[in-house]
């Protein structure tokens, strides 16, 4: 069923931030600093979501990245607003949770933010590191399926510890929008639901660049050079096999 997408982008998202948004107050309510604990709890969360409903919609969890795929043809039209859908309520849900279980102040500490009077820096952080993990998905989901959902998590993981003194490391619309709302804290969200984005489509635009099809170093398209690969191999399996006694 078509709804069964939407509702696992709801589920995932809410998994994504609730253990994300709980490793804030975490840190907070043991004495650590948010660069120690945060990355692994948006990182693991991710992953976490990603074995639980990513093989239903194929575990986007973030606007971002259906935006991503959207403009690499690997979603429809309609299934971007349905998963758009999906993300935010869930992110909106998992939000409310947690301010039901702590406090509207407590949900208010996991909002997004960049230094004051500092746009310029939170826009740059946003703009790259969402650049940087939409293209690691675009090109993972592709080359490597079998092991994505473990680079991607990793990569989310990194991006958290490179970026949070910079932007709080959102590059996720519906992740910094949730937060925001319930807990009361808009100032400067517009950076968090436009830069993303735009970084998706940078990521997209790079992937045109790199991805195999684009690329030069073979003859041919890609069915043929793996096809001379695997010959190639099968031969030298022959040799080896003739030059050497069978195991007793």
């Amino acid at each position: 069923m078509v709804i069964n997408k939407y509702l696992a982008e709801l589920v995932g998202t809410f998994i994504l931030v609730i253990l994300g948004s709980m490793s804030i107050l975490a840190a907070g309510a043991v004495g650590l600093p948010p660069l120690i604990t945060v990355p692994f709890g948006f990182g693991l969360g991710l992953l976490a979501a990603l074995f639980a409903v990513g093989h239903v919609s194929g575990g986007h969890f973030n606007p971002a990245v259906t935006l991503g795929m959207y403009l690499d043809k690997r979603t429809s039209a309609s299934d971007l607003i349905g998963y758009w859908a999906g993300q935010f309520v869930g992110a909106i849900l998992a939000s409310l949770v947690l301010m039901a279980v702590t406090s509207r102040e407590a949900v208010a500490q996991t909002v997004t933010s960049y230094p004051t009077d500092e746009v310029g820096i939170g826009i740059m952080a946003e703009l790259i590191l969402t650049m940087v993990f939409v293209l690691v998905i675009l090109s993972s989901t592709r080359l490597a399926p079998a092991i994505a959902g473990v680079v991607i998590s990793l990569t989310l993981m990194v991006i958290h510890f490179a970026g949070i003194p910079f932007s709080g490391a959102s590059v996720n619309p519906a992740r910094s929008f949730a937060p925001a709302l319930v807990g009361g804290e808009i100032t400067g969200l517009w950076v968090y639901l436009v830069i993303p984005l735009v970084g998706a489509a940078v990521a997209w635009g790079l992937w045109q660049l790199f991805r195999p099809e684009a690329t030069d170093f073979s003859v041919g398209n890609g069915d043929e050079v793996v096809a001379d690969v695997v010959v190639t191999e099968q031969v030298e399996v022959r040799e080896i096999d003739t030059d050497t006694e069978p195991m007793a």
